[in-house]
């Protein structure tokens, strides 16, 4: 049996709230335990419920959704943040993923990607929406690429779309082995620990 996934809403449009609601209802893996309209709301319900999952809607009255996400990594560092918004300018998704959202999703995504993104979440992994990453990797010229090679660009690219390492094995054709060392190196070059702060790198400077 699968685990449940408890999650929390941040919206303060009610007639999408209620939609997500009733769509997480049909799937059995998921719980939810709190819907909140505004930033201040979604902290209080965080600390009440301790959800696994957060959709963070990013504007909304009294505390926006970017400040209500980094109260809530601040003492929630384990809690996933998927941010689930309307915008898809630059700052906006680099404030949010800066703040500690784990992905951002854009409000037209299919139910079955929003339940995909859930449950990498879940697994502390990433995804986003595919018509924002033109925005996030149009590189500037005086960011670095952090000495990265051909071969852990293209890991890099795969690892940011959720991919395991047994699936850029297959798509790259490599063992998995090879996959663990690209990764492995990847996390060295960019200063980080976890392949969640990776993406965020990756993000920020653009790199793939």
């Amino acid at each position: 049996m699968n685990e449940v996934i408890r999650i929390v809403i941040a919206d303060d449009h009610d007639m999408l709230r209620k939609g997500i609601s009733a769509f997480l209802d049909t799937n059995a893996d998921f719980e939810l335990v709190g819907e909140a309209t505004t930033g201040s709301e979604a902290v209080e319900l965080c600390e009440k419920f301790n959800p696994d999952v957060v959709l963070m809607d990013l504007l909304m009255p009294e505390m926006d959704g970017v400040t209500a996400i980094r109260q809530i990594k601040t003492t929630h560092p384990q809690m996933q943040i998927i941010a689930l918004s309307s915008f898809s300018e630059r700052e906006l998704i680099e404030s949010a993923l800066e703040a500690g959202a784990n992905s951002y999703l854009l409000k037209n995504v299919p139910a079955e990607k929003l339940a995909e993104s859930i449950r990498f979440a879940y697994r502390g992994m990433s995804m986003m929406s595919p018509e924002i990453t033109p925005i996030l990797f149009q590189k500037d010229a005086t960011q670095t690429d952090f000495n990265l090679t051909s071969r852990e660009l293209d890991v890099l690219a795969l690892l940011v779309d959720g991919f395991t390492n047994a699936e850029i094995a297959y798509r790259l054709k490599i063992s998995k082995f090879t996959v663990k060392n690209h990764v492995s190196h990847i996390l060295t070059k960019l200063g980080v620990s976890s392949r969640t702060e990776a993406v965020r790198v990756t993000i920020q400077n653009r790199l793939v």
